[in-house]
């Protein structure tokens, strides 16, 4: 064992509440709602595609920003996948009340994640907070769709634009949504053998 005196443990970015990536996840969650009214309300698709490119951009920004600089904490761990998640959720209701995608699709993606919030009671117990750390095919998953959406709101119209942009959009919906169970596959099988933390830990 080195002799030396043991220099300070920096701060824990882990507690880091205002970083650039917290910042993006916040202003991700806030397009949520704004998203909603363009599309629902006075169904101002050019805005609302706008709104949701912002949402894409971001979510790979504050990752890429995160990893870069250090800037990982345990606040962004939760804000960044329920910005996701909520898109998800409010773009597939948007979509479908708009008639731009059918109703059994909606109910596949909105599926997976009610089967996931049902484990969160197993992972409290055993120690893990609401949710296990995004893997590389949940991410991939979710930047998918991100793309998918934007494509298919466009698509919901007619014209050139419309008619180059529904199969790009749906066959990055199609690769999103087996992903999205793919990686919800993953979440259930890490479950089986996730051990518990001890308290205090």
């Amino acid at each position: 064992m080195s002799d030396r005196a043991r220099e300070p443990d920096p701060p824990a970015p882990a507690d880091r509440i205002w970083t650039v990536p917290n910042l993006l996840s916040f202003l991700r969650l806030l397009g949520v709602p704004v998203f909603l009214w363009l599309a629902l309300g006075p169904e101002d698709t050019g805005w609302a595609f706008l709104v949701l490119v912002f949402a894409g951009i971001s979510d790979y920004l504050d990752g890429k920003i995160a990893r870069r600089f250090g800037q990982t904490s345990r606040l962004g761990t939760l804000l960044d996948p329920a910005a996701d998640r909520l898109y998800i959720l409010a773009t597939v209701v948007a979509l479908t009340v708009l008639g731009i995608i059918p109703i059994w699709l909606a109910a596949v993606l909105v599926a997976r994640d009610v089967v996931l919030a049902a484990t969160i009671p197993v992972l409290r117990r055993r120690g893990y907070g609401l949710a296990l750390p995004v893997n590389l095919v949940g991410k991939a998953a979710t930047t998918a769709l991100l793309y998918a959406f934007p494509l298919l709101l466009l698509a919901g119209g007619s014209g050139t634009l419309a008619s180059i942009t529904q199969p790009v959009g749906w066959a990055f919906t199609v690769w999103g949504v087996v992903l999205y169970w793919y990686a919800g596959g993953i979440y259930l099988a890490q479950l089986r053998t996730l051990p518990a933390i001890p308290a205090g830990r």
